[in-house]
């Protein structure tokens, strides 16, 4: 009976027993009846993997960045702002880069408590599944491989928005050991690195190469190895690889028990080496492939005379040519394509998260919110249809002008969108993405499931008195508008609706780790080596230098997808013209996927990124003064905070005091 009495507690959330009196807290019954159903568990293996697979409950839905979320997101970053009340605590993104978040007042933020509770589980996996009598080899093996990868992704999560963690190895914490046992530091960032890709790679070795379309989101060894990547270029960049960025941010950050830097001071070059590998070898996989759809009679032609892409013209993969840019890119998002068989979703799931969240951009006339906008400087950083940016305009042939005056004359069609004639030409000759991504006045929605005439309005406008614009919000607050005079469309399907008969939407997936980022990973990361580095991956030596043929192959497949060429010879020429290309071509290809808020910080930019001004189209104006950037008359914009402590969510504030060798992130208070 004693031995039923050390009952298995979630790691940290025990710590109330031990500081406070156990007869105030313990629930004898209820610990003996969670040993006793650990006793029936650990009996048949078909109990044991119904256990291990109720364990990714406590990992939120990798799509939740909006409302209840817990990782800041989009709404944190100079890519996406709402007018959104946050009472409710539900819009944690605002609350975070308003200021209003801190160690005691987190909301969902705080994924500490629940990240230890998955990491109990499977630690007790671990412990007791020898007791397992009905269990074959091989299905130990694949119950192994998934609940170490489930363990490793619970420290993932805590690694990069919250900074080290605390590891445990497979200990199982008890509720009866003295408090000093409880009382452990963090390790440093280098140490959690080094950990959590090794639980990756021996997780991989025992997951499968892909999953069935009835399990589409459990762990493949894909995803295992694609993880691995991107923390590997994590790693290697400059706000965790020494230099000016990490000493500004994390130089005077020591572990208190000993003196020990938490973040590097040292730059390795040959840490880019490693990310390199990563990423190399999820390519060499042969599994994955940037999704595209092929070319149709209504697709839009490819534009004329690019010469400084020699392959441009050539057909899809080596050149652009033979796909449609616009739904190759769209259709992932919107839910067009078959999202457990994309072949670009490294890792993905399915979720009515996406779906849902449609409804906060969707236009007031088909009971949309309205609100989630999207920055100028977003809109800038999208590209002309031939490639150039906005600032190389004009070209000297006229081909493809970039106008701030005007509007166009004749409405044009491609693939399933419509460009509507006496649009503002600022949005005229742009590349592919910015149409599968932005809504903006004039823009056309086809609410198409609806089987009447009560959709609402399909042109809309977000003019002051546009049938969208600041006037025509209903609520008390004028929030249910666009503060910018653009909002998401990305992950809006053509069908979908919000009111009418017959309203629905298309389900959607989201992509946890897409193959365009592995390509964009391998390309940064040879850009930024400056010698040659030998580096083992699998027992096999590869050695990676900065080569501009690599870079250009990665990068181009991304580009020629979208419809552009891929980087000139000159600008491969130049490795911080390739970084900052690089930089601007993740900010439009993942544009509100959650990789912004994490790029901007590992890249020692965060400060820099945010604290441009952010700015829109005048929606105080009419028809006559709307289309000039301004900063939005709005408080909100005034009030978003820049400070370094925002690099690192903060460690829930009763925890940092319960446990004294347990620091908290620089700049948050105890």
């Amino acid at each position: 009976m004693s031995n039923m009495i050390k009952i298995i507690i979630p790691f940290l959330v025990c710590l109330p027993l031990l500081l406070g009196s156990c007869k105030d807290y313990l629930n004898i019954d209820n610990y003996f009846s969670e040993e006793l159903k650990l006793d029936s568990i650990f009996k048949e293996h078909r109990y044991v993997e119904a256990y291990m697979w109720t364990i990714p409950i406590h990992f939120n839905d990798e799509a939740v960045i909006w409302q209840n979320n817990d990782t800041p997101g989009p709404l944190a970053t100079d890519e996406a702002f709402c007018n959104f009340n946050i009472g409710g605590n539900q819009i944690n993104g605002m609350s975070f880069v308003l200021g209003e978040t801190s160690a005691s007042y987190m909301n969902a933020l705080n994924k500490w408590s629940r990240m230890y509770m998955a990491i109990r589980k499977c630690n007790t996996i671990f412990n007791r599944i020898n007791e397992v009598a009905d269990m074959t080899a091989e299905q130990r093996r694949r119950i192994l491989a998934n609940t170490r990868f489930i363990r490793a992704y619970a420290y993932y999560q805590i690694l990069v928005d919250m900074g080290p963690p605390i590891l445990l190895g497979e200990d199982v914490v008890a509720n009866n050991e003295d408090l000093a046992f409880y009382d452990r530091g963090r390790c440093t960032y280098d140490e959690a690195v080094e950990y959590i890709c090794s639980e990756l790679e021996d997780a991989a070795s025992g997951l499968e190469l892909k999953t069935s379309l009835m399990n589409f989101g459990r762990p493949t060894k894909g995803a295992a190895y694609g993880l691995v990547a991107r923390l590997r270029l994590i790693h290697a960049s400059p706000l965790y690889n020494g230099g000016p960025a990490a000493r500004s941010v994390f130089g005077r950050w020591k572990r208190s028990t000993d003196d020990v830097q938490y973040v590097s001071q040292v730059p390795e070059e040959r840490r880019w080496a490693v990310a390199a590998a990563a990423a190399r070898r999820v390519m060499d996989m042969g599994l994955y492939k940037l999704h595209t759809a092929p070319v149709t009679a209504f697709s839009k032609p490819l534009p004329e005379s690019i010469t400084s892409d020699p392959d441009y013209y050539k057909p899809w993969p080596d050149g652009a040519t033979e796909i449609d840019h616009f739904k190759s890119y769209s259709d992932m998002f919107t839910g067009e394509s078959v999202i457990p068989t994309n072949p670009e979703f490294v890792w993905g799931r399915n979720s009515g998260t996406v779906a849902a969240n449609t409804q906060m951009a969707f236009p007031l006339t088909n009971a949309g919110w309205g609100s989630l906008a999207v920055p100028q400087k977003i809109i800038d950083a999208y590209r002309m249809f031939d490639g150039r940016t906005i600032y190389d305009s004009p070209r000297s042939d006229g081909l493809y002008p970039y106008s701030e005056t005007g509007f166009s004359q004749a409405p044009e069609l491609f693939s399933d969108y419509q460009l509507l004639g006496g649009t503002y030409n600022m949005y005229i000759n742009r590349e592919m993405r910015f149409y599968a991504s932005i809504g903006f006045t004039n823009c056309w929605w086809e609410f198409g499931s609806v089987t009447n005439t009560t959709a609402g309005v399909k042109q809309i406008s977000y003019l002051v008195n546009g049938n969208n614009g600041k006037n025509s919000a209903t609520s008390d607050a004028q929030i249910n508008h666009t503060a910018t005079g653009y909002v998401l469309k990305k992950f809006v399907h053509p069908t979908d609706s919000w009111f009418g008969d017959n309203n629905r939407r298309l389900a959607k997936g989201w992509p946890i780790i897409r193959y365009a980022e592995i390509l964009l990973s391998y390309a940064e990361a040879l850009n930024n080596l400056t010698t040659s580095h030998t580096v083992e991956v699998d027992g096999v030596e590869q050695t990676f230098t900065r080569d501009m043929e690599e870079i250009r192959l990665a990068f181009g497949q991304v580009r020629h997808r979208a419809g552009l060429p891929a980087p000139s010879n000159t600008e491969l020429s130049n490795p911080q013209t390739i970084q900052s290309l690089i930089e601007q071509e993740r900010m439009v290809e993942f544009l509100c996927e959650n990789r912004r808020y994490y790029d901007v910080r590992r890249w020692g930019k965060y400060e820099e990124s945010e604290s441009t001004t952010m700015t829109g189209m005048n929606i105080e104006g009419d028809e006559n003064s709307y289309y000039r950037r301004v900063i939005p008359n709005n408080s909100r914009i005034g009030q978003r905070v820049v400070n370094k402590r925002l690099h690192l969510v903060p460690l829930p504030l009763d925890e940092v005091r319960r446990l004294p060798s347990l620091d908290q992130n620089p700049g948050w208070q105890n």
